[in-house]
């Protein structure tokens, strides 16, 4: 006996009932949604933002390494309390006192950058100077390997890493009450500059 297909359409997501031999089976495929872009205005006013913040960074720049020190301050004191708390739900995982011990490493870490900012913004400057060489160290390694995969821009990269982090832990005295404000404002300024490229894309297109 010829199988028999009966095909039905629903208009909520293309649902379609296919019987072959008396079997019913069901084929269901739901709607994709495409994902629409932002609003041109949200992405010029962020953009807008970050500039001005990065602007008002940058013009005091010990002022916004202070704020960027307590930030970070407040951040480490918060994943030291999960820390304390995720050992107490968690005792039987094991290592129940090495999560109160490093849990208590990062609460007092924390209040340390809060209670005394110009001491945690040597530390944290320092902490990324090293950072800087180790990445910029590796990525000039990492150069020759890649040298037909256009291997000289991660050369130069890498150099510039490299030089930087050399300049953060040995070049420039005082480095640490500014290193921090300066480079959260350049940070800003780039994204804020980034975000309204992107909002005047589609006017240069329509162009």
């Amino acid at each position: 006996m010829p199988a028999m297909r009966v095909g039905s359409y629903h208009p909520m997501g293309d649902v379609a009932r296919v019987k072959e031999d008396g079997m019913t089976v069901y084929d269901s495929s739901s709607d994709i949604e495409t994902l629409r872009p932002q609003p041109l205005w949200v992405c010029m006013l962020l953009g807008i933002v970050m500039i001005a913040a990065g602007i008002l960074a940058l013009s005091d720049v010990v002022f916004a390494t202070l704020i960027s020190v307590k930030l970070v301050g407040l951040t480490v004191i918060a994943v030291g309390a999960f820390e304390i708390l995720h050992a107490y739900w968690t005792k039987g995982w094991g290592g129940f006192l090495w999560q109160i011990l490093l849990g208590a490493i990062y609460l007092g870490f924390g209040l340390v950058l809060l209670t005394q900012p110009a001491s945690g913004a040597l530390i944290l400057t320092y902490f990324f100077g090293a950072l800087l060489l180790a990445s910029g160290i590796i990525r000039c390694v990492l150069s020759f390997a890649h040298w037909r995969q256009n291997g000289w821009m991660m050369l130069i990269s890498g150099a510039f890493g490299l030089l930087a982090g050399l300049l953060i832990l040995f070049g420039v005295p005082g480095i640490s009450l500014w290193a921090l404000g300066f480079l959260l404002g350049i940070d800003l300024l780039s994204h804020g500059l980034a975000w309204l490229l992107y909002a005047f894309q589609p006017l240069r297109r329509a162009a």
